[in-house]
């Protein structure tokens, strides 16, 4: 068990299935993903068997299950998007990082998520990484993002 969950359990020093999803969600903020580790840990601390742990914390898709990359990439599947194009995005996205949805590149650069919305449907289809956003997104233009986020690591 890491420092940080152990620091997170122990703030949860007499917690039971009430504060579960709070328990996750920290431990998720501060490790950045919930590993079978912290699963485990959680577990124990609550003293629930590690499945009711995972069958919680699959039901909700905001937590992770793997590391994320160094660059997150959030492909937007809203109706504006969708209606221009953004499963072809992601299709080549997937294709291009040899990714699904949830995963992280071999080298820990690129991880892929889909979200529901990202509110900005004038400028569709858009994808974020990392905070950044990139509207009008063609299979063309994926290419130049794509390498404009790998020559940022070589500099």
């Amino acid at each position: 068990m890491t420092q940080g969950t152990k620091n997170i359990l122990d703030k949860y020093a007499n917690a039971d299935r009430d504060s579960l999803i709070p328990i996750l969600q920290e431990i998720q903020d501060n490790e950045g993903w919930l590993s079978e580790e912290a699963l485990t840990s959680i577990g124990n601390h609550l003293n629930m068997p590690v499945s009711k742990v995972y069958g919680v914390a699959t039901f909700y898709n905001q937590f992770r299950f793997q590391p994320q990359g160094q660059y997150h990439i959030q492909v937007c599947r809203g109706t504006a998007c969708h209606v221009l194009g953004s499963a072809t995005v992601l299709d080549e996205i997937k294709k291009k990082l040899k990714i699904e949805v949830g995963e992280t590149t071999k080298d820990g650069l690129f991880s892929l998520e889909i979200v529901a919305c990202i509110g900005t449907c004038g400028l569709a289809p858009v994808i974020n990484i990392n905070g950044n956003f990139h509207a009008g997104v063609t299979v063309q233009s994926l290419d130049e993002i794509i390498e404009s986020y790998k020559e940022k690591v070589s500099i």
